[in-house]
């Protein structure tokens, strides 16, 4: 029997409460003893340390309760203390933390190897692989389609964030501060990849490009610059993430995708941050109807729980020699338990419901806000998009499609000073982007969302 979302029982008060002293003493204090040891490349964007979490709240060390609309980003959908995940990892660390798979392998690997390949797109022959990080998933993708296509170059798109390590970097789009920064780049950079342009509908010359004429600007591209023929893979964000939240008109990913197979090229969806219910669906590719031949997972996939997946067509993964994928810790026994919770948890919630609803929910709202600024003179939200729990605003300078970096930094500022955490991403940074937990209740994200709508409206 499926367990509905209002039916979730909360370990903690689902309330937000921000002292006076914010940030308090206890979280400065653990700010000076990081100075000392902690480099400064690591960044943190909200200066509390967090004591406790559960469902939608955040609890920092001096007492205040957050109201959370980032899940970690996209990670713990499930909550950050889900009952069924956290009974599964005690249960899990009591009997061994870790023996590598590659050497003494273990039942909850295969198990949820084949429960990714049961909910993936495609009734096709699949075979999957466990690492530990979303850049590892995706790196091992295009290993795996490189050897068992022959061919070097892949083909990546604008906007596009696919992760910090060398080959990632290479594919990610946006320089600062994920490719360079004041002090220089971390390059050079993984040979072989080549850029052509995402359709990105508020920000196309021609508004009225379709998705299918999108895709044919960008495979004109490929064809004229690279060849079809070498191209071993196409990586591709269903709704690209850190670049903006940015959801192609419909019929680009299946045009993409069917060239992509008449010509012999692993088409890759990168799913890290849209995976696990976050979209409304299970993958965003759902949305059309698009069976990748290669999935790269991560983030929610394990409540929490450092693992990744890359699950694909059998030949394509079994083309590769024994010894040729892995690594020490991918498939850590204790994750792969949380794993298997929290898709249980998923399945049982039907957080994929539970995200329609919060689209719903929150759109209705954002765009009552938006229409009542551009009444008033105010126009500075120019685009609401997205699907299910993973909705973004991008905030321009009133009247026009400028950027408006300044304002975003400032609403986010003032949101946090109220108690909720908001994130922001997008090529120009000037995007807000809402990843509420899949279990939060109705009343919290309205009364995140009134917070939100007041300090637009403040800052406008």
């Amino acid at each position: 029997m499926t367990t509905t979302a209002s039916e979730i029982t909360y370990r903690l008060e689902q309330k937000r409460r921000v002292q006076a002293d914010f940030p308090g003493p206890k979280s400065i204090a653990l700010t000076e003893r990081r100075k000392a040891v902690v480099a400064a490349g690591v960044a943190s964007s909200v200066p509390v340390y967090v004591a406790d979490a559960d469902g939608g709240i955040i609890h920092d060390v001096d007492g205040n309760s957050f109201i959370d609309l980032g899940s970690g980003i996209a990670v713990t959908s499930v909550g950050a203390s889900d009952p069924a995940v956290v009974g599964a990892v005690k249960e899990a660390v009591e009997h061994f933390t870790h023996t590598c798979f590659m050497i003494t392998p273990y039942e909850s690997y295969v198990a949820l190897a084949e429960q990714l390949n049961r909910l993936t797109p495609g009734d096709h022959e699949k075979r999957t692989v466990l690492f530990n990080s979303g850049a590892e998933a995706v790196e091992n993708a295009i290993k795996v389609a490189r050897l068992a296509t022959g061919r070097d170059a892949v083909v990546a798109f604008d906007h596009a964030y696919h992760g910090r390590t060398n080959l990632t970097m290479a594919l990610t789009a946006k320089a600062m501060p994920y490719k360079a920064g004041p002090a220089g780049s971390f390059g050079p950079f993984a040979p072989e990849v080549y850029r052509v342009p995402m359709n990105y509908p508020y920000r196309e010359e021609n508004p009225a490009i379709t998705g299918e004429e999108a895709a044919k600007r960008a495979i004109t591209m490929i064809e004229k610059q690279i060849g079809g023929e070498s191209v071993a893979a196409i990586i591709i964000e269903p709704i690209q993430g850190e670049g903006g939240f940015i959801v192609p008109a419909e019929g680009f990913l299946p045009a993409l995708a069917g060239w992509a197979k008449e010509k012999g090229i692993v088409f890759i969806a990168d799913e890290v941050q849209s995976g696990f219910c976050r979209t409304g669906e299970w993958f965003a590719v759902n949305h059309e109807g698009v069976v990748p031949d290669i999935i790269a997972m991560a983030k929610g996939i394990a409540g929490g729980m450092p693992l990744s997946a890359i699950t694909g067509r059998a030949d394509l993964l079994d083309a590769v020699h024994p010894g040729g994928l892995g690594g020490t810790y991918g498939g850590n026994p204790v994750a792969c338990a949380a794993a298997l919770a929290a898709i249980g948890s998923m399945e049982e919630y039907d957080l994929a419901g539970r995200a329609r609803h919060i689209e719903e929910l929150a759109t209705g709202r954002l765009r009552e806000l938006q229409a009542k600024l551009a009444g008033a003179g105010s126009a500075v939200i120019g685009d609401i998009r997205g699907r299910g729990a993973m909705l973004a605003i991008e905030l321009v300078h009133a009247g026009t499609k400028e950027p408006n970096p300044e304002l975003t930094r400032n609403v986010v500022a003032a949101c946090l000073n109220e108690g909720v955490i908001i994130l922001t991403c997008g090529t120009y940074g000037n995007v807000i982007r809402l990843l509420p937990p899949l279990v939060i209740t109705d009343e919290l994200l309205i009364d995140g969302l009134d917070v939100l709508a007041r300090a637009i409206k403040a800052h406008a």
